[in-house]
């Protein structure tokens, strides 16, 4: 049976055929390279003007002059090791929270399957279809006064690691992962005397590493871009993430300079994806079939 695709082998086979494909494909590509690309490519190069050529009209495509200094001076004024600190402090906290509680939240709705336990994944998932800014008002009062402890979060790591271990769409993508394991191995783990518990810690852990990556990357990049929830909750400035901390110091700093700390904030993420690109299109594929 050949395969199905928009243009027929015959329509390729002919020069007309395969000028208009190449042609369409490669504005299309062009097209896609600059939407994307574009944006990064002015920031970078606008960190690298001067202040006047940055404030010229029209704007120059190309920098007349390199300043890499404005780098080293976005660095030191704006005090980035210190905000570059904090937010890998809180997104790799948020990321072992995640770790431990969501995949114990997955597999037992998986393979311990708990009274109501549809009905928990059902409500959980509804969640998703809830705006995130519907819920900043609640979990804002919430943590300015936790129920039952009576304790203000504000300004501590626990504001930013309690609200994204509540997250439904991992604890889906983990126990989809968890339901596509054959109960052959469980059941040959349970034969030999495993709890569900080392079951969990020496069989299924070991071969979920692919969505564990996913997993791990979403938290970390979460936290990473989150702008909304640190502003509020983490007024002192000495405790604020990246993006806030960039923020409250914008109006003090050349605009240059600015567009030179925003380049370097983004710079680990765009580093994160381009090494673990695999990794993600591989963990969010596993599990959508088995066998």
């Amino acid at each position: 049976m050949a395969e199905r695709t928009l243009i027929s082998p015959a329509q390729l086979s002919r020069t007309r055929g395969k000028v208009l494909y190449w042609t369409v494909l490669a504005v299309v590509v062009v097209g896609f390279t600059l939407v994307f690309l574009g944006p990064l490519y002015w920031m970078v190069t606008n960190g690298l003007k001067s202040t006047e050529e940055f404030a010229r009209v029209p704007p120059t495509l190309v920098p007349h002059s390199v300043h890499t200094a404005n780098y080293t001076a976005a660095w030191k004024v704006m005090d980035l090791a210190k905000l570059l600190f904090n937010t890998l402090y809180y997104a790799f906290g948020a990321l072992a929270f995640q770790l431990v509680l969501d995949v114990g939240a997955a597999y037992s709705l998986s393979r311990l399957r708990p009274v109501l336990g549809k009905a928990v994944l059902g409500m959980m998932l509804a969640t998703l279809m809830i705006p995130a800014a519907v819920l900043v008002v609640p979990q804002y009062l919430t943590v300015l006064d936790v129920p039952l402890i009576q304790r203000n979060l504000l300004n501590s790591p626990w504001v930013i690691w309690l609200p994204s271990v509540t997250n439904a769409f991992s604890i889906f993508l983990l126990k989809r992962f968890f339901d596509s394991i054959p109960q052959e191995i469980l059941d040959a783990a349970s034969i030999d005397g495993a709890s569900a518990l080392r079951t969990l810690r020496s069989v299924v852990l070991p071969m979920s590493r692919p969505v564990l990556g996913v997993v791990s990357i979403f938290a970390v990049v979460g936290v990473w871009k989150d702008f909304l929830w640190p502003m509020l909750t983490l007024p002192d400035p000495a405790l604020q993430t990246l993006n806030v901390g960039i923020y409250s110091l914008s109006t003090g700093v050349p605009e240059n300079h600015l567009i030179a700390a925003l380049a370097m904030a983004c710079a680990p993420t765009l580093l994160i994806f381009l090494v673990f690109q695999r990794n993600i299109m591989g963990g969010l594929t596993a599990g959508s079939l088995k066998g």
